[in-house]
């Protein structure tokens, strides 16, 4: 199958399926959602949401964050992977968001990236899930899963990145990111995949290699 076709596939079946698919992390606005993907980093969706009801009541805004030092914050994140150099992550970050950024989530990738704990893939994130800009966040999953299907044959989280954004369309890549780590959190998993139930096997690239394996393996003679 050309690439063309199983991108055009891909987004026409999550389109109908997903159209709305959204972040798992919870939030009510850009800082909450800034210090939510700064906390995910290796670590789970639902922990950072058992863990961010308190830090958000006891720090509602960047400037109450930014008054305190890591060691107050590490009392609220200490079950999440990393806490000490998230705690201090969080405190640095809230210091420039009030210094230097006026209290405003920038929606730029570069500004995002200067500040502490957000990296590419954090910054990707925040531009695409809050501004709704062309951005495709790469994490583990999305890089497993595009490469399953036979999106890209990317060897880097940012080789990917840009196979992605090349090929999908404009209006979908804020959604797509979402579109791949769904279904590789809940389908296309690392160990042991769930093609029994996956829709996308008819474009996808290792379900194919998957069956000629098989069948290679079943015509081969008994006692061979």
């Amino acid at each position: 199958m050309l690439k063309k076709e199983r991108y055009k596939q891909f987004v026409a079946h999550f389109s109908a399926k997903q159209p709305d698919a959204e972040t798992e992390l919870h939030y009510n606005n850009p800082f909450q959602l800034l210090v939510a993907v700064i906390l995910s980093a290796q670590c789970t969706d639902k922990r950072i949401n058992q863990v961010t009801p308190a830090l958000f009541q006891r720090f509602p805004n960047a400037k109450a964050l930014a008054d305190v030092t890591p060691d107050i914050v590490f009392d609220y994140i200490r079950s999440v992977s990393y806490p000490n150099n998230k705690a201090k992550h969080l405190v640095g970050m809230a210091n420039m968001l009030v210094n230097e950024f006026h209290n405003e989530v920038p929606s730029d990738i570069d500004q995002l990236q200067k500040m502490p704990g957000v990296g590419r893939k954090t910054a990707n994130v925040i531009a695409s899930v809050i501004y709704n800009a062309p951005a495709m966040a790469v994490d583990t999953h999305v890089f497993r899963v595009a490469n399953r299907i036979g999106l890209t044959n990317g060897k880097t989280p940012l080789a990917v990145e840009k196979d992605l954004v090349k090929h999908l369309p404009q209006e979908s890549i804020h959604v797509a990111h979402h579109w791949l780590i769904l279904h590789g959190r809940y389908v296309c998993v690392a160990r042991s995949p769930k093609c029994s139930i996956c829709e996308l096997t008819s474009i996808c690239r290792y379900y194919e290699r998957l069956n000629k394996a098989t069948k290679e393996i079943s015509q081969i003679p008994e006692g061979n």
